[in-house]
């Protein structure tokens, strides 16, 4: 070979190692097909659809409130995206929120950020990793820009990106060192760009912080004048107890409280007797008949003459349970259903279910109207409203109590958020159940390792060999089949465990006993994340396939630099897998979000099982936007960016990690404003969660780039990149010191003391509006349509 001889460490000798770039190349044309034809089709079905039905795509302009202010959308096909480009930011926080206003504002901090990234790359690293840092063909001397003799028998050779477990050495047994002067230009990058993305983040967290202030300083809401008071001892669980305690610290006066009592017994008969009221719904339903329901037909929102008269109809259909009209005659046979009796309800009968059910219902009533009269056993938590929103903070940014763990004050959820049936959970069950999820989330990540590693294998063709040489064959001789099992297909798998994974992490955050639905979001965000950043990122790109999976796990463990050596290593191999995820996440699943593919999927079987006006109007209801579905996989995303930004792959994952924001921005405003609902009140708290998880990948970004450069000898820039992890550390502290107080309370001096001042709540330019009166914001704010009349109160002992 012209003075130069291979060997082999593995017999992958039916698979040519010696152009991967232009497999590499293979894998994304075809993942970009592939991902065209997904995306495209989604987004024409989306355009079709929505104006024909608008039940489901314009859900919450038409049932919420605080909808109805925001533009029109058009009917025609492309007509409603220059409308909905043209929402400002102002539009969208008096619309959706301060939860959707933070998500959004994520989006496009990371548009700019990357933007500036992008350009950069091109200019400057782009050119300097075509001269420097490129995959050569062992034994090619065709190439001017290859020095004779560049090899060397390790696995990972600096810029040279030699095929792993391939050694290649000069026939006079030396080796020459590659030329790293460049690699001082990664180390300036690294520098530069870890800048860049904390000028970003603090930029943006400043801008959403004085809006955070503006927005809650200026409305005026039973949830900001309420604090959630923990840990209270025996001797004080009573209401005048604590008003006088919290009085006497002439911090405020007391408006009310509200101790949360042992009320499983009146809550569990109350959801007894909703079981009760559908099942006896059913039964009249079926006894009058299939109902007539326009209104819940897709199709007819099509036909704008029809609109108002759908108006009507569904507010009948809300303030009756059966309505008026009904297809067969009241001769019909009344429904039965069938009852167990008898010792261990061996024995049953059939008997009339109206009868029944109506009998049930009478009884359950005379129940819950005598246990609201009872009182019940105080626990240590209550909610305290104050006469003044200075008066709440105040005593919740305050040590109330000399005692270590009572008397804690922390801002209470909005009254709609709260889980009552955990409000009287003791503070040990709540823990214990916390931390039996966290142990089980343990496990399951070390389950999840199993289909990571296995999904690791599919990347390499000697890993498919080694377990399956038929099949290793077949996709050494076609190009387009083995894109589409290397990369296409593990893309598509890691892909369906983003999407799958959630659900569950849902259902164990709800399960651990938190007090508000705002909070479970915020877990559900936090326990996701930990997957993909963990298991999809981090096992698959440090211990690659399942062969090497263990004996990989233990050298790292026995030695922590191994670990970093081969991040570096692997993160530069995986660089066409991740551009592939990115590239299927923004152009192939985003318009899939956008259709709303599993509430189409669901539609026609829900309507088919549904009977009663309520299982109807339910189906009309705006889905739930869940933060702790969407925002994981974004920031997961991010880091990706970050990480590959100076590497050879960086202007590729620049580029499709760009379009996937810019894309995910427009989709989740849409569904934002116009499709989705978001219960959920955590007032922008999920930001700092944000910021802390980028600080995160700039610290693997860090570790990634010093063990690049470390690969190739190059040790003194590498140690230079060292002193940033600390850095990176100490700017943790620093945010949380500086930042995220801001996040959580309301400065005193944000507090508009005249609840009647009409102020605004605008986004960018907040000082020079808020001399604008023109521009203010309308009387309340969307959490003041939400709460009000609200009160601390148990609904199962007021509910009619």
């Amino acid at each position: 070979m012209d003075g130069i001889s291979i060997a082999k460490n593995r017999t992958c000798k039916k698979i040519d190692p010696t152009n991967p770039t232009a497999t590499g190349q293979n894998e994304i044309y075809v993942q970009l097909v592939l991902s065209l034809a997904l995306g495209i089709s989604a987004f024409f079905a989306f355009c079709f659809l929505r104006p024909r039905w608008k039940s489901l795509y314009a859900a919450r302009k038409r049932q919420t409130e605080s909808a109805k202010s925001l533009p029109e959308l058009p009917d025609t096909f492309f007509g409603w995206m220059p409308v909905l480009y043209k929402v400002t930011e102002q539009q969208v926080l008096a619309s959706a929120g301060l939860d959707a206003y933070v998500f959004l504002a994520f989006f496009k901090m990371s548009i700019k950020t990357f933007g500036v990234m992008f350009l950069i790359t091109c200019a400057i690293l782009a050119p300097i990793n075509k001269k420097f840092d490129y995959l050569p063909t062992p034994g090619d001397s065709s190439d001017p820009r290859k020095p004779p003799e560049l090899f060397s028998n390790n696995p990972v050779w600096g810029s040279w990106r030699i095929v792993e477990d391939t050694v290649v050495q000069a026939k006079d047994g030396k080796t020459a060192l590659p030329d790293t002067d460049y690699l001082w230009a990664y180390l300036v990058f690294t520098y530069f760009f870890t800048g860049l993305a904390l000028h970003f983040m603090t930029s943006e967290t400043r801008r959403i912080i004085k809006v955070r202030q503006e927005y809650l300083g200026s409305q005026y809401t039973i949830t900001d004048r309420t604090i959630k008071l923990s840990a209270i001892p025996p001797e004080l669980r009573s209401k005048e107890k604590i008003k006088d305690f919290l009085e006497k610290l002439e911090i405020g006066k007391v408006e009310s409280v509200t101790i949360c009592c042992n009320w499983k017994w009146l809550d569990d008969m109350m959801d007894k007797r909703a079981h009760v009221i559908r099942k006896l719904e059913e039964a009249w339903t079926v006894h009058l008949g299939r109902r007539k329901t326009p209104v819940l037909d897709p199709a007819q929102s099509a036909h704008p003459g029809t609109s108002d008269e759908n108006e009507e109809t569904e507010g009948q259909e809300n303030d009756t349970l059966l309505g008026e009209s009904h297809v067969t005659a009241y001769e019909k046979p009344r429904p039965t259903t069938r009852i167990w009796y008898g010792f261990l309800s061996l024995q049953n009968r059939k008997v009339d279910a109206i009868d029944y059910y109506e009998e049930q219902l009478r009884k359950l009533d005379e129940k819950i109207t005598m246990a609201r009269k009872k009182s019940y056993t105080p626990t240590p938590l209550a909610f305290v409203t104050m006469d003044s929103i200075p008066a709440c903070q105040m005593a919740v940014q305050a040590l109330l109590d000399p005692s270590p763990m009572q008397l804690l004050a922390k801002l209470a959820p909005a009254p709609s958020d709260i889980v009552w049936s955990n409000t009287y959970l003791p503070r040990s069950s709540r823990m214990i159940r916390a931390w039996t999820i966290t142990i089980f989330i343990i496990v399951l990540t070390i389950f999840w390792l199993i289909p990571v590693a296995g999904l690791a294998g599919l990347l390499d063709l000697c890993s498919i060999e080694e377990v399956w040489p038929g099949l290793a064959e077949l996709l050494s001789r076609h190009d387009i089949l083995r894109a589409l099992v290397q990369t296409g297909l593990p893309t598509l798998v890691a892909s369906l465990l983003n999407i799958a994974v959630p659900f569950l992490y849902d259902y164990l955050a709800n399960m651990q006993g938190m007090i508000s639905q705002g909070d479970v979001e915020l877990s559900v965000v936090s326990k996701n994340f930990f997957f993909t950043f963990f298991n999809v990122f981090l096992v698959l790109t440090a211990f690659g396939a399942a062969s090497k999976f263990w004996g990989e796990l233990q050298d790292s463990l026995k030695d922590t630099t191994r670990l970093a050596y081969n991040l570096a290593r692997a993160v530069k191999s995986l660089a066409v897998f991740y551009i592939n995820f990115i590239l299927l996440q923004g152009v192939g699943l985003l318009p899939f979000r956008l259709l709303e593919f599993g509430s189409v999927s669901l539609y026609p079987i829900l309507r088919m099982g549904a009977k009663t006006p309520r299982d109807y109007a339910e189906l009309v209801q705006p889905p739930v936007f869940k933060y702790g579905f969407y925002l994981p996989s974004a920031m997961l995303i991010y880091i990706l960016c970050i990480v590959y930004s100076i590497l050879p792959a960086g202007y590729m994952v620049l580029l499709f990690g760009l379009i996937y924001f810019v894309f995910g921005y427009y989709t989740y405003k849409y569904q934002l404003l116009y499709a989705m609902d978001q219960p959920q009140h955590a007032t922008g708290k999920a930001w700092p969660m944000v910021c802390y998880r980028i600080l995160v990948g700039l610290g693997v970004f860090q570790i990634v780039m010093a063990g690049v450069i470390a690969l190739s000898n190059a040790f003194v820039p590498a140690g230079l990149v060292v002193p940033l992890i600390p850095f990176t550390l100490w700017y943790s502290y620093y945010f949380g010191r500086t930042y995220e107080p801001l996040m959580n309370f309301i400065a005193l001096r944000s507090i508009r003391r005249d609840s009647n001042t009409s102020t605004n709540i605008a986004g960018e330019s907040v000082e020079s509006n808020l001399i604008d009166a023109r521009l203010r914001r309308r009387q309340s704010t969307v959490d003041e349509e939400r709460e009000k009349f609200s009160k601390f109160i148990n609904p199962s002992l007021t509910v009619p």
